[in-house]
């Protein structure tokens, strides 16, 4: 089970008005544990005003680049984003877990593939990540990238973007569409709905060439453009899905349903393993997650966001039945398989039984 080691601060860089770019360095000792893969993301945590905070960010460096590095982007009522784009600075420590997350598909050299990318502000993290590491590693591959924000000012990695135009000429093209701001060409301006989709592959993108498909944003826009792709021929198995920050409304994927009522009773028997050690507690029927009461049984149980986004709470539930409130993070095939968000399941069954060393 993944714990957290100390990083060392190493460079912090303004991106934007509200967002830094901050790279990181391991120990000696830890280096390996923090071999990424692109896509994924490193969970943060520090205390404020004695409550302990954590918060997962993706990485936007490319794999074979050599260094570590996030980008953090303010928000509003943010207490950890807030004081890493205002207070983080060169030589402090951070603790992080090691990188985690599924956003990618596997590198073939040798593979002539096209690749299609959706971001939407921050969500250009992992994006960056992934076309980086593509890119520089497929070199018969293409990519494009659509680019949603409300201005040019806002533009998460601008210049960065341009310069991987100009290295990998004729393998990349980026699509600015912004919000706020007029442009030369009129679709390039307002939201990214199913209209501005049907524009895009009717006179820019043809949707037939497309291997796999990346879409990182805000949950409605992420839907317009995952039913946009379906529309115009993609399958579920070539979109893939990163929801950039927590706190998303939403419904479990497949959702489970109790094969035996259960009666109204005291408390229900959880049984929970984690790092080989397996202990059992009552927990209630209601009101409580199994994160929540394997915290509360004082267990180091792994999490992150709390909302059902990331998969560091993922655990399988060897027996009995949970109900998943949101999930964002599992595929269909991983519920089927036994698999939960413990950050949203609630026991449907006397007793249950869940394991995080799966």
């Amino acid at each position: 089970m993944a714990r957290f080691h100390p990083l060392k601060v190493t460079d912090v860089r303004r991106e934007t008005r509200d967002a830094v770019v901050v790279t990181l360095a391991p120990r000696d000792e830890d280096r390996a544990l923090f071999d990424f893969t692109q896509g994924q993301y490193l969970t943060f945590r520090r205390e404020f005003d004695g409550e302990e905070l954590r918060r997962s960010y993706s990485i936007c460096a490319g794999k074979g680049e050599g260094v570590l590095r996030v980008g953090i982007k303010r928000v509003d009522g943010g207490a950890f984003s807030t004081w890493a784009n205002e207070n983080l600075l060169p030589d402090d420590v951070i603790e992080a877990m090691p990188p985690m997350g599924r956003f990618f598909t596997a590198i073939e050299p040798e593979a002539a593939r096209q690749y299609l990318g959706f971001a939407g502000g921050s969500g250009i993290t992992p994006l960056l990540s992934i076309i980086k590491t593509v890119l520089a590693s497929e070199p018969q591959s293409k990519f494009t990238l659509v680019y949603a924000n409300r201005q040019i000012n806002s533009i998460m990695f601008r210049e960065e973007l341009e310069d991987l135009k100009n290295l990998y000429l004729g393998r990349f093209s980026v699509i600015h569409v912004l919000e706020q701001e007029g442009q030369e060409i009129d679709l390039f301006t307002g939201r990214v709905d199913a209209e501005k989709m049907k524009g895009l592959f009717t006179h820019w993108i043809d949707p037939k060439a497309v291997d796999t498909a990346f879409i990182c944003g805000p949950e409605p826009m992420m839907l317009a453009i995952a039913a946009s792709l379906r529309e115009h021929g993609l399958t579920d198995a070539q979109i893939k899905f990163e929801l950039f920050a927590s706190g998303q409304p939403g419904r479990a994927k497949q959702k489970a349903v109790s094969k035996v009522a259960v009666t109204a009773g005291t408390g229900v028997e959880a049984t929970v393993t984690l790092d080989g050690a397996t202990r059992t507690f009552i927990m209630p029927r209601q009101g409580q997650t199994i994160l929540e009461a394997a915290i509360e049984a004082n267990m180091d149980a792994p999490y992150s966001c709390k909302a059902g986004v990331c998969s560091t709470c993922r655990c399988k539930v060897l027996e009995g039945e949970v109900e998943m409130a949101v999930n964002h993070a599992l595929e269909d095939y991983e519920v089927r398989a036994g698999y939960a968000l413990s950050c949203q399941s609630t026991p449907l069954s006397d007793r249950v039984v869940v394991t995080y060393d799966e």
